[in-house]
């Protein structure tokens, strides 16, 4: 691996982040607009509830990969979004369209907010998807405004990976709303979404064997890759953890399946970086891509920086979202608060011990001349900071 490679990686670890916690939120109306029953009007407003709180702080993973592609690889970065402009410019549309939702004040007794929070939660994932799609089978050549506007991503493959999007949010979404209505302690409802993320886990599952078809037929590379090395391996892992989910669900282990259904997801993502790669654009590599290293370093070190005010900052935010912190008191159940488990006196002195030694020995690695040490140490120095600021913050909310 070399340096040029390092801002790619960054990339596609955002990607995995965005579709990971972004993607449910965009997945909650679809589910709203399809309750049925008793529990409707609840499954509406829960989604809302839900994901409020973290619906800003989610769209920090897209702003990160957009600096670090327009740094790190101007050619690439023009490429895109001179040829994808349409599909670009109606992912944005979406986003603000989801925004309306939240500043009309949620979704009961709003129809008119409703669908359009639905129409957005379809078109923003399904046009980020043929997004990747086109960039997948070829449909980007290098240069400004090289590929044609529309055909670039309206062929088979694009619009394949746009709907797998849709199907996963839903997906993600379905799971993590039903962990979250467990944890209120609203039983009903939770088993409401279990029934709806097994029928969106097993259509995800289906279109994605459908993507692999118009990948074997229009990007021969990437199928390649996605069968045979390391890519499949991510394959492989990413339909394990589909089906662990499921069996998790079934068993209703809502908490364990949310984080593996996440695993699932962020697996897809690997894959396709790991398929694609050397190539980034047909007849360009991500080397060959890649602006000077001069420039790399300095966007590493700003990214570096940033992280350790975005790290602790959305971990302070997950951790009281995920202990209730944010529920409503009539719908807050003090029996359904999760178990806090406290490290004993010497688990606490073991990991400070570890904090100092990582911080200490990443401190002098960093100081070093040149080379892989140097990206090492400031790679272990910038995560034993992170992890102690991150502690920091959770001492001071059990205060």
């Amino acid at each position: 691996m070399e340096l040029a490679d390092v801002p790619a990686i960054l990339i596609l670890v955002g990607i995995a982040l965005y579709a990971v916690l972004a993607g449910a939120d965009f997945g909650a109306p679809i589910w709203a607009i399809t309750a049925r029953g008793e529990v409707a009007e609840r499954l509406k407003d829960s989604g809302h509830r839900s994901m409020a709180p973290v619906w800003e702080a989610n769209h920090v993973w897209l702003i990160f990969v957009l600096v670090i592609c327009w740094t790190a690889y101007p050619e690439v970065f023009g490429s895109i979004f001179s040829t994808l402009w349409i599909p670009l410019l109606l992912a944005c549309l979406g986003i603000i369209m989801r925004a309306v939702g939240y500043v009309a004040g949620g979704v009961s007794g709003r129809p008119v907010i409703r669908y359009l929070a639905a129409v957005s939660s379809f078109l923003v994932p399904f046009a980020l998807g043929c997004v990747i799609g086109a960039i997948v089978d070829g449909g980007v050549p290098p240069g400004n405004a090289q590929g044609d506007i529309l055909e670039a991503w309206t062929g088979p493959v694009p619009i394949a990976i746009g709907l797998i999007l849709v199907a996963s949010s839903a997906y993600l979404a379905a799971v993590y709303l039903a962990a979250d209505a467990e944890r209120r302690g609203e039983t009903e409802l939770a088993v409401a979404f279990r029934g709806r993320g097994l029928a969106a886990g097993v259509v995800a599952g289906l279109m994605a064997a459908i993507g692999l078809l118009a990948l074997h037929g229009d990007a021969e590379r990437v199928f390649d890759g996605l069968t045979s090395g390391a890519g499949l391996v991510a394959v492989i892992a990413s339909g394990a953890a589909g089906l662990v989910t499921l069996g998790l669900l079934w068993s209703g282990r809502f908490r364990k399946a949310r984080f593996v259904a996440a695993i699932a997801v962020a697996a897809v993502v690997a894959g396709w970086g790991l398929a694609q790669q050397p190539m980034i654009l047909p007849g360009l590599t991500v080397r060959e891509a890649a602006a000077s290293d001069e420039v790399i370093v300095g966007l590493l070190v700003a990214v570096a920086i940033g992280l350790i005010i975005l790290v602790p900052s959305l971990a302070l935010l997950y951790s009281l979202v995920l202990g209730g912190r944010f529920d409503p008191l009539d719908v807050a159940s003090p029996g359904a608060a999760p178990e806090r488990r406290e490290l004993t006196p010497a688990g606490r002195r073991t990991l400070s011990a570890i904090w100092v030694a990582a911080l200490v020995g990443g401190g002098m690695l960093f100081l070093s001349d040149s080379g892989v040490t140097l990206y090492l140490g400031l790679a272990i120095f910038m995560a034993s900071l992170a992890c102690g600021i991150v502690q920091l913050a959770r001492s001071l909310v059990r205060a």
